[in-house]
């Protein structure tokens, strides 16, 4: 039962690490070893949602799409992208 577990939750982390290219059979490997796979699942949750928006774009892109869609001025625009470059 153990083992069942463990493939069906990598396969979640396949899919998932496949929509946000982060090498997805690495992940699926790591998160399936015994013992170690739930240290990993962990790991793996930490860094999808480390630095990204919410919809897996950076920072820097939302800024961009913002500005080409003409929500910030440009003053607004140089000021946000030079605090991104800090």
């Amino acid at each position: 039962m153990f083992w069942v577990i463990q493939v069906v939750i990598g396969y979640f982390v396949y899919r998932d690490a496949k929509e946000r290219e982060m090498n997805p059979a690495l992940w699926f490997i790591l998160v399936i070893i015994p013992m170690l796979g739930w240290l990993f699942l962990v790991m793996y949750i930490v860094v999808r949602e480390s630095g990204r928006g919410g919809d897996g774009r950076s920072a820097a892109v939302i800024l961009d799409e913002r500005y080409a869609m003409g929500e910030i001025s440009t003053e607004d625009y140089r000021r946000m992208k030079e605090e991104l470059n800090k």
